[in-house]
C-alpha cells in the first residue's frame, strides 16, 4: 500500500511536468509527444481517481496541493479530451474535488471553478488549431467532431447508470452515492444541452438504495424548470420519476399551470384542455402518488375560491384528460381506484369514471338514479352510526361534470313528475353542506320551478 502511494506521487510529479510542457508549447513535436503518452496518461488518471474517490476535498488538497492545476491543464488539452475515456475519468476526478457542503467562500469559489471546468469539457464549442489538424487528419471536420465526442461520453455515463440501476444491491458493481450526487451536480449548468438528455434521463430513472435522496435538489429544480419552459423534452417515465422524487418540482408544475390559466385573457374549455395536456400533469397523474398531490392542490384552490366555477371547470377538464391518459396507458388499471380516491366509495368511483356519452340514452335515468343512491348512502346513511363526509363525496362528484350536466338535461326533459333522485343530485351538487331538511326544501323549490316551467 505504501509502495502504491510512493508510485502515485512519482507519477504525479512526472505528469505535472509533462502537462506543463504540453501547455507551454504548441509545436508538432509536443503534439506527437502528447499522442504518444495518451494511453499512459489515461491509466494515471484511473489510478488517481481510485485514490481520490475515498478522500474528501480537504484531504485531497492536503496530499495533492496542485491537483486543481494538473486537472485544469488536462481539461484544456484537446488531445487528452479526445482520447478514449479520458474525458469521462477527468469528470470523475473533478467531482471528487467538490465540497458537498462548502463551509467558506474559498470552498464555494472552488465549487464554482470546478463547475466552470466541467461545463467547458462538455459544452465548449470552440476548437483550437490542434484539434482542427487532428480531426482533419482523421477525415472529420470540427463541426462533426464535437457532437460525436459529447454524445459518446454521455451515452457511456448513461449506460453505466442503467447498469447501476439493474445491479441493485450488488455493491461491487453499484455506483457510489457520492458519485451519483456529483454527477447530478455536474449536470446542473448543462441541462438544456440536447446531447445531455440521455444522461439527465438516466439520473432521474436510476434509483439509489439509500434511505434518503442522493441527487442534488439543484439538479431536480433545474430539470423541472427546463421542462416547464419547454427547453428540454424527456420521456414521461423520466418526468414521473422527477415529480415522485422531488415534491417541490411537482408543486411548481401545478403552480405553473395555474399561472398560465390565470394570465390567459380568454379561457374557453378547449383552451383549458390545451394548457392541461401541455403540462403533462394528466399523464403523470396516472401514478396515484402524483394524482393525490395534484388533486389536493385542486381541492385547496376550490376551497380558497369558495367553489369558483372556473376552478370547477378546470378540475373537470383535468379529470377528463386524466381518464383519457389512464385509458391509453393500460387496458386494465395497474392501481385500484381506491388508491386514486381513497376517501370515497369504490363502487361510486367506478360508476362516475364512465364517460356519460358511452352510456346508452335509454339507460341514462337508471344510471343517474344509481349514482344518486350511492351518493345519498355515502352522505346521509347513518346505519353504521356516522355519516360520511359530504365534502369528500361532493368533491368526487365535481370531478365528473358530465353527470351533473346529464342531471340537468334529464330534469328539463321530464314531462311528468321530476324524479326525486335527480332533484337530490342537483341540490347536493350546488349545496353540498346542506343538511337533510335544507336539501329537502331545495328539492321542493326545484320541483316547483320545473313544473311551472
Amino acid at each position: 500500500m505504501a509502495q502504491d502511494s510512493v508510485d502515485l506521487s512519482c507519477d504525479y510529479q512526472f505528469w505535472m511536468q509533462k502537462l506543463s510542457v504540453w501547455d507551454q508549447a504548441s509545436t508538432l513535436e509536443t503534439q506527437q509527444d502528447t499522442c504518444l503518452h495518451l494511453t499512459q496518461f489515461q491509466e494515471f488518471l484511473r489510478k488517481m481517481y481510485e485514490t481520490l474517490k475515498d478522500m474528501n476535498s480537504n484531504t485531497i488538497f492536503e496530499r495533492f496541493p496542485t491537483i486543481d492545476q494538473l486537472l485544469a491543464k488536462a481539461c484544456w488539452n484537446p488531445f487528452i479530451l479526445a482520447y478514449d475515456e479520458s474525458q469521462k475519468i477527468l469528470i470523475w476526478c473533478l467531482c471528487c474535488l467538490i465540497n458537498k457542503e462548502p463551509q467558506n467562500s474559498r470552498q464555494s469559489k472552488l465549487n464554482s471553478w470546478i463547475q466552470g471546468i466541467l461545463s467547458h469539457i462538455l459544452s465548449a464549442l470552440r476548437f483550437d488549431k490542434e484539434v482542427a489538424l487532428f480531426t482533419q487528419g482523421l477525415g472529420y471536420a470540427p463541426v462533426d467532431y464535437y457532437p460525436g465526442l459529447l454524445k459518446n461520453m454521455v451515452l457511456s455515463l448513461a449506460s453505466e447508470l442503467r447498469e447501476n440501476h439493474l445491479h441493485g444491491f450488488n455493491t461491487q458493481r453499484r455506483m457510489t452515492p457520492e458519485r451519483l450526487a456529483s454527477l447530478s451536480r455536474v449536470c446542473v449548468p448543462l441541462i438544456t444541452l440536447p446531447d445531455v438528455d440521455p444522461l439527465v434521463e438516466a439520473l432521474l430513472v436510476c434509483h439509489g438504495h439509500e434511505p434518503q435522496e442522493i441527487l442534488q435538489p439543484e439538479f431536480f429544480e433545474a430539470v423541472n424548470e427546463a421542462i416547464l419552459l419547454k427547453k428540454i423534452s424527456l420521456p414521461m417515465s423520466a418526468v414521473v420519476c422527477l415529480w415522485l422524487r422531488h415534491l417541490p418540482s411537482l408543486e411548481k408544475a401545478m403552480l405553473h399551470l395555474f399561472e398560465k390559466l390565470i394570465s390567459s385573457e380568454r379561457n374557453c374549455l378547449r383552451r383549458i384542455e390545451c394548457f392541461i395536456k401541455d403540462s403533462s400533469l394528466p399523464q403523470a397523474a396516472c401514478h396515484p402518488a402524483i394524482f393525490r398531490v395534484v388533486d389536493e392542490m385542486f381541492r385547496c384552490a376550490l376551497l380558497e375560491s369558495d367553489g369558483a366555477p372556473e376552478i370547477i371547470a378546470t378540475i373537470q377538464v383535468f379529470t377528463q384528460c386524466f381518464v383519457e391518459a389512464l385509458g391509453k396507458e393500460n387496458k386494465q388499471l395497474r392501481f385500484a381506484l381506491k388508491t386514486y380516491f381513497p376517501y370515497t366509495s369504490p363502487s361510486l368511483a367506478v360508476v362516475l369514471l364512465q364517460d356519460p356519452q358511452d352510456v346508452p340514452r335509454e339507460h341514462w335515468l337508471q344510471t343517474l338514479k344509481h349514482i344518486s343512491e350511492l351518493l345519498r348512502e355515502a352522505v346521509e346513511d347513518q346505519t353504521h352510526g356516522s355519516r360520511g363526509d359530504p365534502l369528500e363525496s361532493w368533491f368526487l362528484f365535481v370531478h365528473f361534470g358530465g353527470w351533473a350536466e346529464m342531471v340537468a338535461e334529464q330534469l328539463l326533459r321530464s314531462a311528468a313528475e321530476p324524479p326525486a333522485a335527480l332533484l337530490w343530485l342537483l341540490a347536493f351538487y350546488y349545496s353540498p353542506h346542506d343538511g337533510r331538511q335544507q336539501r329537502a326544501q331545495t328539492m321542493m323549490v326545484c320541483r316547483g320551478t320545473l313544473q311551472a316551467w
